[in-house]
């Protein structure tokens, strides 16, 4: 019984941590609206500099001057990105949001690899918190204790914060009305500035107060967020109390986890997540939202099909690189075909947001379901190449159906945290698994068959897959199908009105994306010979939408250049610099505030005008003509 209970306390000191960071993203995201990828950057900035400033100024500032000093520097900072970055994507959707905070997450990780080197740091022990106390036999870290007593203190200062005080008022007014706010003459900028601030510092505080627990390293962002977005979504985006309670909960079931269902300790938390968001979607804590005024995908002007000259035109590059394995030599070949299978990736991920509508942020699975389809058949089934194509992705296709089921009965963000929470399921399945999947060690020997084992025959085998893919999901986006979707998209009353069954057409996109996605995930199996719980991760999603923001997701074919340009982008930096995170995110930074439409989407954007110019110039100058007649 004492060992359980001081489990219990060491989950009650890990929740205050927790507790810190996901009250910051909560606070961000109420005011705001901004889903800040960023904000597990900031925390590890926070344990960054308040290690070094315990370090090399204790002398100055003290430990706990140097913990305080660290989260304030770093709240200069939020404050500085806030200003020159957030700023000027306030008004865009919120996955271009999502996509500028994470090239700011690809910038931070290398910067911060630059300043302190590579190398975990060990940071040194709490003054006066450096022994540990006797519960009933079993010893606990005084520190842990000081964890415990300081998150209901945080929590008490926050609530008096924002209901004692006129800044408390206008920010809770914002989170409800944020019009109405302006409305009244209230300075949005910099209420925004000043909550982002607060955010920021909370999740360095957070960070600062956990190098005596923990080793500080460059990959302490994307381990926190993940849990932070689920702390978020469990308690309610916005909720304060909901952060407190949620933190507590998952920091007690990570804890007991282990020790109660050791099989499925990695997704607990995600399954806890799963079944709250489908019982009450809007989280314990939180209150139902209106319907988002913009869609991901809504267009300005109607989509159409190519014309003549475009088809022409698009023939011909598919021509072009079919003739790449006259010239290209064997790498060249094997990263054509990655660019072609990751063009199937993005084109299934684009297919579901911009004629559906709906954002995923867990699209990976489906991917990697496809991948672990195709090595289960050719490896344990000893099916050939062939049928293992046909057949693997119809795993991914399983997927989708289920997941599809719940994920649908939802939208917006809490949609896309539903996806990612499924998707951190199989990815653990697959991580934990070890008798089937092969855990960690992945599964090998996964090779394609003589007939496509050649670089260049894999290549035209990808590029063939590629380009039907494409094609279909394309004739789909203009077919009956296709127009029922988008009315669902822009308009759920008015289909639903004139008798289109909404949900049942969005489930029936997420499966068709999923399908397309498991397509993508058993060629990308063959390509490497291997299939490893990296091909469902959350970081493999992120690359889809980021690869279709980037595009452009307000378009029908940004999917296919923005898989392009990313990928053959990102391979090439690799091999360029060791900076690769830190050049690709501010090209990511760039795009999103510079071409805000994406690549696809702003040069429809330059010919349309073009057009217009030119209407307008013919115009006039035929009513001159008419006028002199």
């Amino acid at each position: 019984m004492a060992f359980y209970f001081v489990q219990f306390l060491t989950g009650l000191a890990s929740a205050a941590s927790l507790f810190l960071v996901a009250s910051g993203l909560s606070i961000i995201f109420g005011v705001t609206r901004i889903v800040n990828f960023a904000h597990g950057a900031f925390y590890m900035l926070g344990a960054y500099v308040a290690f070094t400033l315990t370090e090399r100024f204790s002398g100055a500032l003290g430990f706990w001057g140097g913990i305080v000093v660290a989260a304030l520097i770093v709240a200069i900072i939020g404050v500085l990105v806030e200003m020159v970055l957030l700023r000027r994507i306030y008004h865009a959707p919120e996955l271009f949001q999502l996509l500028a905070t994470f090239g700011l997450t690809l910038m931070v990780q290398d910067i911060v690899v630059m300043i302190w080197g590579p190398d975990d740091l060990l940071g040194r022990r709490a003054p006066g918190f450096k022994g540990a106390v006797d519960f009933f036999g079993q010893n606990i870290p005084s520190y842990d204790l000081f964890l415990i007593a300081l998150s209901p203190i945080v929590l008490g200062i926050l609530w008096l914060l924002f209901q004692r005080t006129r800044w408390g008022v206008l920010v809770r007014a914002a989170t409800q009305d944020r019009d109405m706010v302006a409305a009244l003459g209230v300075n949005q900028k910099w209420l925004f500035t000043s909550v982002f601030a607060l955010g920021v510092f909370l999740a360095a505080l957070g960070g600062a107060l956990q190098i005596p627990r923990d080793a500080v390293h460059h990959a302490l962002d994307l381990r926190i967020i993940v849990e932070v977005f689920v702390v978020v979504v469990i308690g309610g985006l916005g909720s304060i109390i909901g952060a407190f309670v949620a933190a507590v909960l998952v920091s007690e079931l990570n804890a007991f986890g282990i020790l109660i269902f050791p099989k499925i300790s990695i997704i607990l938390v995600f399954l806890v997540m799963a079944v709250v968001l489908i019982v009450r979607p809007w989280g314990l804590f939180g209150k139902p939202e209106a319907a988002a005024r913009r869609t991901p995908g809504l267009t300005v002007t109607p989509w159409r099909p190519l014309t003549s000259g475009e088809r022409l035109m698009s023939l011909g590059a598919l021509v072009l690189a079919a003739m790449m394995p006259l010239f290209a030599g064997n790498y060249a070949l094997t990263v054509g075909s990655e660019i072609a299978i990751f063009v199937i990736f993005a084109a299934s991920l684009h297919f579901l947001m911009s004629v559906g509508g709906l954002a995923s942020f867990g699209h990976a699975a489906y991917f990697g379901l496809g991948a672990y389809g195709v090595a289960f058949l050719a490896k344990a089934a000893g099916l050939p190449m062939i049928a293992s194509l046909l057949l693997g992705p119809v795993l991914g296709l399983l997927g989708a159906a289920v997941f599809g089921f719940f994920a649908v009965q939802l939208s917006g963000v809490y949609f896309a945290m539903l996806t990612l929470a499924f998707a951190q399921i199989v990815w653990s399945i697959a991580f934990q698994w070890v008798e089937v999947t092969g855990g960690d060690n992945g599964i090998l020997g996964v090779w394609p068959e003589r007939w496509a084992a050649s670089p260049a025959n894999f290549y035209w085998l990808s590029l063939g897959i590629t380009a039907l893919v494409v094609t279909v999901l394309r004739v789909m986006v203009f077919s009956p199908f296709g127009f029922a979707l988008r009315a669902t998209r822009d308009s759920p009353l008015r289909s639903e009105a004139i008798g289109i069954n909404g949900k049942r057409v969005q489930w029936t996109a997420f499966v068709i994306s999923g399908t397309v996605a498991g397509i993508g995930g058993a060629l990308f199996a063959y390509l490497k010979g291997s299939v490893f719980p990296d091909s469902v991760g959350i970081s493999l999603s992120v690359d889809a939408l980021v690869m279709v923001l980037l595009g452009g997701v307000e378009t029908v074919s940004g999917a296919v250049i923005g898989a392009i340009v990313f990928k053959a982008a990102n391979i090439w930096l690799v091999s360029q610099t060791d900076l690769s995170k830190l050049v690709l995110g501010g090209f990511i930074v760039l795009m999103v505030v510079a071409f805000p439409k994406g690549i696809v989407g702003t040069l429809e954007t330059i010919r349309n005008r073009r057009r217009s110019a030119e209407a307008k110039k013919s115009a006039l100058v035929t009513s001159r003509i008419e006028a002199a007649e």
